[in-house]
């Protein structure tokens, strides 16, 4: 089942903050991510599965060059 990274964050009940803390970066990244305007590092991909609980096949990023 697919899922938008932001969808994921909101499944486990985590703020940006908390979600930007278990995964290392800033809160500020985290809001990139869910609003498409930058995409994960490949280094931060295994904390994200982990902490959202999701594989990353089944992560939709919804990056523009506009958002």
């Amino acid at each position: 089942m697919k899922i938008t990274i932001k969808a994921a964050r909101v499944n486990k009940n985590l703020s940006q903050k908390e979600a930007a803390s278990l995964i290392g970066v800033s809160k500020d990244t985290i809001g990139a991510w869910d609003r498409g305007k930058s995409m994960p590092n490949a280094k931060y991909i295994p904390a994200i599965e982990k902490v959202y609980g999701v594989s990353y096949k089944d992560l939709i990023f919804l990056h523009t060059k506009d958002a």
